[in-house]
Formats: C-alpha cells, structure tokens, sequence
C-alpha cells in the first residue's frame, strides 16, 4: 500500500525537474528527501494512533493548535496536492504524447484537460469503481522502473564518471536544499499508510515500521533511477526532457538503444500518473467535502451524491482548480508551488505531534522537532515567487476563514 500511494510523480518528473537545479547531486537530495520525510510520516503515524479520523492534518490543527491552524493545513493540502495533480496530468500527457513522437505545448494541455476530466468521472461513480481503476493502472510502474534501471546501468557504468562531475553545482548548498525540497513531495504518499491502524495488528508497532520500510525502499528505487538516468544522459539533458517534453525518463530510456524500453517506461509513467490523479481527486474531493461541512468553504460543497456514494460538487471543484493549473502548462512551476505548500501542510502536522500529551507520545520529540525544523527550513528554498505566492494564498486563505467563522457558528466538527 505504501509502495503505491508513494510512486508516480515523484520517480518519472521531479527527478528531471531536481536535476535542473541541483545537478548530479539529485542522486543525494533524494535521500535527503527521504530522511525529511520519515521524520514527517513518523509524526503522522503518531497522530493518527492517538486521533484516528478522516482529514489528517485539518483535524489534527483543530484538536491540537488552533482553529486558524487547522483551517491553514486543511488550505495548504488543497493546494498542495491540486498542484501535484495538474503535474501529474501533464506528467501523463507528456508521457503518452512522447512516446508517439508528438511535441508541443497546446497538445500536452488538451490531453492532461482530457484525463482529469476522465478520472473526474471515474472518481464520481463511487469508491469501488475508483478501487478496481486504481488496481489496474498502478500495475505497471515497479515493471517500468526495474527494467529502466537494469537496462540502463550497464550504459551508466560504461560512461564512468562523466556525467557526475561536477558532483555539485556552483550554487553548492543552496541547491542542494532546493533540490531536496523539490524532491520531498516524490515521498508525500506516506500519509495513507498512517490511516489504516484500523486494518492491521498492533498498529502503534507496525505503522511507523511500514513507513519506514516504504520510505527507505522507495529512496533506494529513486536513487538507483536518478543515478542511471544521470550516468546515461546527464543532468542538463534530463532537465531539458522535463522542461520541453515532462519526459525525462522516456527521453533517457530512448538513449539506451532498445526502442521497446522507452515504450513501457511511457507507459509505466502514463499509469501511474493516471493512479496518482484519480487518487489526488479522491482526496482533494474528501477535503473540501470534510471543510464544507465545517464551513470552513462554502457548505454548499458539502453535497453528497447518495446513490454514487460521491461528493460530485466537492469533485467539480476539483476539476475546476486542477483544469486552471494545467493550462500553466510547467510542470516546473506546479511541482514548486506543491513543494512549499505540502512543506507548510507537514510542517503543522510535526507541530500537532509536539502538542501531543507525555501519556499518548510514542515517539521521543526530537523526531516532530527535526521535522519542523526541516519543513519549515526547506520551504523557503524554492524560487522566491513561489514561497511568496503561497503566503499570500495563506493569508487569502486566512482572511475567508476569519470573514466565515464571524458569520457562522461553527461545531467541533462541523
């Protein structure tokens, strides 16, 4: 479960889009990447043993912070993960459309607008149907990324150093944390394992030992990609596929010399980015359907659909707010936007955690410590433009929250 709510994005466009900053040494922001992350999916695992219900960080704000809190982590997770999808969405269409020979901007558009409007639809006939999907479009990805990596390493090894050296850039540290930033939403799958206590035995043992697991598996299969994916074309290559195509692993896998490898990496990438949005509209859907009833957002989103068991008005928003992202046309631009806001949206769930009472704590408190230090830290290392556009989308944010809560009273729970 892990292994497939992490992989998608992440492995087949940040890694292209890290390159671009912070050269070779992408091999290493991966695993930093992954030890901000364990910090984070540990914090989340606790949270969820002590308060297990829907809506993550949103409720954890509520019970643990403050109102305006919660209300800013439930924001940050709307546009967090509204731009992963539209870069999942051109992810997928810059994929396929490669994989054909097609290039251009207005046709990666057309094709990313067709399938969020398609798994919109998919999403809205209910849970089951979403299930069955999700099952079937994932199952190609690990296939994709082994062969990938076992018929590239030999080319890798071949070309010796070359490709790795300079090791770093000449911004040195400071693209390196930009870079780990960048790489930090690759991981940010991690939040599903921390909602199934329910499910399995003793979960207070087995949830932080699963993310765990799932983290430094998913670092190892990142870096062993990035680092063939380097070794064979390099840094700038794999940067300039992401820029112009949001290709970069089907551009390297056609420098190998087997054309069938370059086909099953695109369609690898096109499933699994086709996993990871209907997923994403699944729970941008339950969150503003979850804020609706609060009021914290308009209550009218807070309309079920009883015969599909689907929150279609919660979904057309969805729809809407990616639609407006993917006709940004950079993946670049809404994997950085992404970066800062699910670094805000995780640096209040390590704050929620350090609010837990001595009784119900299970880990010592360094580890929510490191991970705020780290979130808030690392956000402020993405372009300048982003960070400040997403403190003005908090305080707008804010602003609606403080005009709506002076208007309505509100419970606990909505």
């Amino acid at each position: 479960m892990g292994l497939g709510s992490i992989l998608g994005t992440g492995i087949f466009v940040s890694i292209g889009i890290a390159a671009g900053v912070v050269g070779p040494s992408v091999v290493l922001a991966v695993a930093l990447a992954a030890i901000v992350a364990a910090f984070n999916g540990l914090s989340s695992a606790q949270l969820a043993a002590n308060h297990p219900v829907s809506g993550g960080t949103y409720e954890y704000g509520y019970r643990y912070l403050h109102p305006a809190l919660g209300f800013t982590a439930g924001w940050m997770f709307l546009c967090a993960k509204s731009a992963s999808a539209a870069t999942a969405a051109l992810g997928f269409s810059g994929y396929l459309l490669a994989g054909f020979g097609v290039e251009g901007r207005l046709p990666r558009i057309l094709l990313a607008i067709a399938i969020v409007a398609l798994l919109t639809a998919v999403a809205a006939g209910g849970m089951q149907r979403s299930n069955l999907a999700n099952a079937i479009i994932v199952s190609f990805t690990l296939l994709s990324l082994a062969v990938f990596v076992l018929v590239g390493a030999p080319i890798a090894i071949e070309n010796g150093a070359s490709q790795f050296l300079p090791f770093f850039g000449s911004d040195g540290s400071s693209a390196l944390l930009r870079g780990t930033a960048l790489m930090f939403v690759a991981y940010t799958g991690y939040g599903r394992i921390a909602t199934l206590g329910e499910e399995i035995r003793n979960p207070a043992r087995n949830i932080p030992r699963a993310i765990l697991a799932t983290l430094i598996a998913t670092m190892l299969l990142y870096a062993s990609v990035a680092a063939v994916a380097v070794g064979v074309i390099g840094a700038d290559a794999l940067f300039e596929a992401t820029r112009t195509a949001a290709a970069p692993l089907e551009v390297a896998a056609k420098s190998f010399g087997v054309p069938w490898v370059s086909w099953l990496v695109a369609g690898g990438a096109a499933a699994a980015m086709a996993g990871v949005l209907l997923n994403l509209l699944l729970g941008l859907s339950r969150v503003i359907l979850a804020m609706g009833r609060r009021r914290d957002l308009p209550n009218w989103l807070a309309h079920v659909d009883y015969r599909r068991k689907s929150p279609s008005r919660a979904l057309i928003l969805t729809e809407v707010l990616v639609i407006g992202l993917v006709l940004i046309g950079s993946v670049g631009i809404t994997w950085s936007f992404s970066a800062f806001t699910v670094l805000v949206y995780y640096a209040l769930t390590n704050l929620s955690a350090l609010r837990l009472p001595a009784k119900q704590r299970r880990l010592p408190r360094i580890i929510p410590l490191l991970g705020l230090s780290s979130c808030l830290g690392l956000a402020f290392w993405v372009e300048p433009v982003i960070w400040i556009a997403g403190l003005g989308l908090i305080a707008l944010g804010l602003a609606w929250h403080l005009l709506a809560a002076s208007g309505t009273p509100r419970s606990p729970r909505g």
